[in-house]
C-alpha cells in the first residue's frame, strides 16, 4: 500500500492527475483493440500464401549428372569395343537397349517421380485454397445471421471498443462508489466527489466513444459484409486456379508414368529379341556384352516386380491391421537410388516373398530374403550352380566354401561368387558382401547383387577385379 501511495504522490508531483493516469492505462488496451477490430473488419484474417521455394540446381546435382554422363560414355565405349566385328544392326540394337535401360528409363523414372510430387503439391495447394474459401463463406454466413438479429447498422467495433474502454477505466461502478463513500468526510463531500467522478466518467466515456468512432469509420456491418464478399470472390478465383493447376499436374504425372511404362515394355521386347539372336554372336566378348546389357534390363524388371510386391504387401498389412489381424511382415517399399552402404548376410530369419524371377524359387535358400547372401545363392541356383546354405556371413563364405571342397581363388570367372571383405568397395564393416559375377572385362568384373540399393533390390556394378575373392 505504501508503494502505491508513494507512486501516486510522485505522479501528482509531476502533474499527472487521475484522469491522465487512466487514459495512459487505456492506451495499451486500445492498441490491442485496434488489432482485433482490424481482423474483425474483413471477417477473417488475410491469408498470404507462402512464396514457393527457389528450385536451384545444386553443385552436387551437377556433379552427379556429370558422373552419370561419364559412366554412360565409358560403358558405351566398353560395349563398342566388345562388339567389334559384330553385325552393325545387331550391335546397334544392343547399344540401344543399354541406352534405354541405363539412361532413358532412369531419366523417365526421375521425371515421373518429380511429376508425382508436383501433382501432390498442387493437390495440397488446391485443398488449402478450398479451406480458405470455406472459412470466408462461414464468416459471411455468421455476419448475415448477426445482421438478421440486430440489424446491419449495429456497430460491433464501436460497441466492443467502448465496452473494453469502460471496463479498463472503471472496473466496477459499485467499487468506485464504495471508494468515494469510505474516503468522504461528510455528506456534502460525498456528493461533490460523486459529481466529480461522474464528470470524469462522462469525459472518459466520450473519449472512448470518439476513439471507437475513429476506429470504425468503415467497420460497420455493411462495410464488413462487402469486404467479406470481395474476399470470397478473390478466394473463389484462387481456388479455381489451384484446382485447375492440380488437375493439369495430375494429367502430367499420368503422362510421365505412361511414358515410363512404355519404355519398360519396349525394353522387355528388345531384350527378348536380342536373347533370341544370341547365337549370332561368335566372340566371347560380344556374348558378355549382350549378357551384361540384357541382365541390366532384367534387373530393372525385377526391381519393378519387387516394388509392386512390396506395395501390395503393405496394403495387405494395412488392411489386416484395420481389422485387428496380424499379417506377414512386409519390407518397406524402396526406390533404387544412389550408392549406399552394402549390408552383408546375417543368420537371422527373414520375410520370404514370392520368387523374384522366372524359373527362380526361394525354396532351398535359407538365407534371409533380400540380403546379399540370399541373392548370391538364388542367382547360382538359377544358373544350376552350387551354393550351400548356412555358410555364415558374407565374409565367412570363402572359408566355408573351402571346407566344402570348392575352389576359392583370386581369379575371376563368369558366374563365380565374388566376395568382398569388410570395407572393400563399401562392403559392411562386419558382414562383408557377396555377389555373382555376370561378365569379366579387361581388369574388371560386372556383378549382380542385392541390398546395395535397398533390401531385395537387385542391382549391378562394375569394379576392378583384382584383390577380390572368387568361389567357383
Amino acid at each position: 500500500m505504501r508503494y502505491f501511495q508513494h507512486r501516486h504522490a510522485q505522479q501528482k508531483a509531476i502533474g499527472i492527475d487521475r484522469g491522465t493516469q487512466r487514459r495512459m492505462a487505456l492506451r495499451p488496451a486500445m492498441v490491442a483493440i485496434v488489432a482485433a477490430v482490424s481482423a474483425l473488419s474483413i471477417g477473417s484474417a488475410l491469408f498470404i500464401p507462402p512464396a514457393a521455394p527457389a528450385m536451384a540446381v545444386t553443385a552436387g546435382q551437377i556433379q552427379s549428372a556429370r558422373n552419370r554422363a561419364a559412366a554412360s560414355r565409358a560403358r558405351e565405349a566398353q560395349l563398342k569395343k566388345q562388339l567389334s566385328g559384330v553385325n552393325s544392326t545387331l550391335a546397334n540394337k544392343i547399344l540401344e537397349l543399354d541406352d534405354l535401360t541405363n539412361n532413358q528409363i532412369p531419366a523417365a523414372e526421375e521425371a515421373a517421380s518429380k511429376a508425382q510430387s508436383a501433382a501432390q503439391d498442387a493437390s495440397d495447394a488446391a485443398t488449402a485454397a478450398g479451406d480458405r474459401l470455406t472459412a470466408a463463406q462461414k464468416d459471411l454466413a455468421d455476419l448475415q445471421q448477426q445482421i438478421k438479429q440486430t440489424g446491419k447498422d449495429y456497430n460491433d467495433a464501436h460497441a466492443a471498443v467502448a465496452q473494453v474502454a469502460r471496463d479498463s477505466l472503471h472496473g466496477s461502478s459499485a467499487g468506485d462508489a464504495m471508494s468515494i463513500l469510505v474516503g468522504s468526510k461528510s455528506t456534502s463531500d460525498f456528493i461533490a466527489s460523486m459529481q466529480s467522478s461522474a464528470a470524469v466518467a462522462r469525459s472518459e466515456s466520450n473519449q472512448a466513444n470518439k476513439s471507437a468512432n475513429a476506429l470504425s469509420l468503415s467497420e460497420n456491418r455493411e462495410d464488413r459484409l462487402d469486404a467479406i464478399k470481395q474476399r470470397i470472390a478473390t478466394l473463389k478465383q484462387q481456388a479455381d486456379q489451384q484446382a485447375a493447376t492440380a488437375k493439369q499436374a495430375a494429367t502430367d504425372a499420368d503422362a510421365k508414368q505412361q511414358q515410363l511404362t512404355q519404355l519398360r515394355e519396349q525394353g522387355t521386347s528388345e531384350r527378348a529379341q536380342l536373347e533370341s539372336q544370341k547365337s549370332q554372336l561368335s566372340s566371347a566378348a560380344a556374348q558378355q556384352a549382350l549378357q551384361s546389357v540384357t541382365l541390366a534390363s532384367q534387373i530393372d524388371s525385377l526391381n519393378q516386380q519387387y516394388q509392386a510386391q512390396q506395395i501390395e504387401a503393405a496394403r495387405n498389412a494395412a488392411h489386416y491391421a484395420s481389422q485387428g489381424q496380424s499379417a506377414a511382415r512386409p519390407s518397406t517399399p524402396s526406390r533404387p537410388s544412389g550408392n549406399t552402404s552394402h549390408s552383408g548376410g546375417t543368420s537371422s530369419g527373414g520375410y520370404t516373398p514370392p520368387a523374384v524371377s522366372g524359373g527362380g524359387s526361394t525354396a532351398g535358400n535359407t538365407y534371409p530374403w533380400g540380403q546379399c547372401t540370399w541373392w548370391a545363392c538364388q542367382r547360382r541356383h538359377q544358373l544350376g550352380l552350387w551354393c550351400a546354405n548356412y555358410m555364415g556371413n558374407a565374409a565367412q563364405w570363402p572359408g566355408s566354401a573351402r571346407a566344402a571342397g570348392r575352389s576359392v581363388s583370386g581369379v575371376p570367372s563368369v558366374h563365380a561368387i565374388v566376395v568382398f571383405q569388410p570395407g572393400q568397395y563399401g562392403a559392411a564393416a562386419y558382414y562383408g558382401h557377396v555377389g555373382v559375377v555376370e561378365s569379366v572385362g579387361n581388369g574388371t568384373i560386372t556383378f549382380s547383387e542385392s541390398n546395395a540399393r535397398g533390401l531385395g533390390v537387385i542391382s549391378y556394378r562394375t569394379v576392378p577385379s583384382a584383390g577380390l575373392t572368387y568361389i567357383q
